[in-house]
């Protein structure tokens, strides 16, 4: 058994002359037993894209009647006409991990291929991290920021680091545009004078290297991993830093966005998911042109949401299980998400690089928690894939394949991104297979 440590450890050395110390997260080896308590710049990069809403779809109206590229897109999926020819609606899978939490098992599912870490509460945590940290500890190095989380509603996101931590999404468009393109972006050629300060800062997992290796050799295997998660964000504190003092890549498409509305108020006691979306995307857009980061996720409503959307006589997930009959409610609710998938894609679409757009360079999952809401069902899991990733991917067609695994399709998407992964998921979820209809 690991001996105590306080809560107020730090690890401490020097750089410069002068002694630097990093805090500690919390850690299992800091509580009692019960866990409440302390005991004392060439070719255009590839990027990725998770796009999630709540509360799922309608089957008979989501999935196409024909397959191949000669289809014609469903009720539910006719807004995403204007970007037909440049996604992929994917039907028929299914997420095979245990259904254990209401609309969460199958976020866990489809994110990580793993079953979901039951807490106690209705949430629990995923087990693993989710696609686009995974994605974006391949992806992201290079870039000012390794991932951008954000969201018109989706206030607790589903951007998993590891077990216990995760991403939250800004739900502000001002305050990402701030982070994004405020003080610390530069345009190609701009002079910034920055403060010396942050050179110090840089260098400072180096300077108490030693006390890392000292106090990780005193806790648990649970411990060891939420400490190197901890001292993993440092180090991209510190490479974000880094950023500032270089010359940001020159790329043709990049250009500061229109700065949003400093505040989007309720109308009529409906929060603006529609503007807040556009202006997002807008912003979105940039950051990936601009190479300030190449994975996103966007988080529009989350599992669960009870929004009261436009029309809508009560909240979206209690209408999901109350409505009656064929639910034209919630069929008018979905078809208004995909209007806003459609305005988030035509914006990538619309900024030019190369021979092609940003989209072309993109590769966007677009996803849910569960098919059918009423029976928080796993079969039928919606998937639209948009961008081809580069031409890694192809494009303008209807692939079924019923009863298939819907890891399949997470770990078709990162092979197409150039990383090397032999499976994706565990036991019941795992793949180790992509889906070779995909495939460009």
């Amino acid at each position: 058994m690991k001996t105590r440590l306080s809560r107020r450890t730090l690890l401490r050395g020097m750089l410069g002359g002068a002694a630097v110390t990093i805090g500690l997260p919390p850690l299992e080896i800091f509580f009692n037993a019960n866990g409440n308590a302390y005991a004392s710049g060439g070719a255009l990069p590839r990027r990725f894209g998770l796009y999630m809403w709540g509360n799922g779809i309608l089957p008979p109206r989501w999935i196409p009647s024909a397959t191949g590229a000669d289809y014609t897109l469903s009720e539910q999926l006719a807004p995403l006409e204007p970007v037909k020819s440049k996604m992929t609606v994917v039907t028929g899978f299914e997420v095979r991990t245990p259904n254990t939490i209401p609309h969460f098992s199958g976020a866990a599912g489809i994110l990580t291929g793993r079953p979901v870490l039951d807490r106690g509460d209705d949430r629990g945590s995923f087990p693993a991290p989710s696609i686009d940290q995974v994605i974006a500890a391949e992806l992201g190095g290079d870039t000012r920021f390794r991932s951008l989380e954000f969201g018109a509603l989706g206030s607790s996101g589903l951007s998993y680091n590891g077990p216990d931590n995760q991403n939250p999404p800004e739900t502000s468009p001002a305050a990402l545009f701030e982070r994004v393109f405020g003080a610390g972006f530069r345009m190609p050629g701009e002079t910034v004078e920055v403060d010396p300060r942050l050179a110090l800062r840089r260098s400072v997992l180096d300077a108490v290297g030693d006390d890392i290796t000292r106090v990780r050799a005193r806790l648990g295997t649970t411990d060891q991993a939420r400490l190197d998660q901890h001292l993993t964000g440092v180090r991209e504190l510190e490479l974000r830093i880094a950023r500032l003092e270089e010359d940001p890549p020159d790329l043709a498409a990049c250009a500061r966005p229109a700065e949003p509305l400093a505040d989007y108020p309720d109308i009529e006691g409906r929060p603006q998911i529609h503007a807040k979306n556009r202006a997002l995307a807008e912003i979105a857009a940039m950051a990936l042109a601009c190479d300030q980061t190449r994975v996103f996720s966007n988080f529009l409503t989350d599992p669960v949401s009870n929004h009261l959307f436009e029309g809508a006589t009560d909240g979206h997930h209690r209408l999901t299980h109350d409505e009656p009959g064929d639910q034209p409610q919630v069929n008018a609710i979905t078809i208004q998400l995909m209007s806003d998938l459609s305005a988030f894609l035509q914006q990538l679409d619309a900024v030019q690089e190369g021979d092609g757009t940003l989209l072309d360079n993109c590769i966007v999952l677009g996803t849910s928690d569960v098919s059918l809401g009423r029976l928080h069902a796993f079969d039928e899991f919606p998937l639209v894939i948009a961008g081809s990733g580069c031409g890694t991917l192809k494009t303008g067609f209807h692939h079924r394949s019923v009863g298939d695994n819907a890891s399949r399709v997470p770990l078709t998407i990162m092979r197409a991104l150039g990383m090397t992964v032999g499976s994706w998921g565990a036991d019941a979820g795992e793949a180790t297979d992509s889906v070779g209809d995909l495939e460009a």
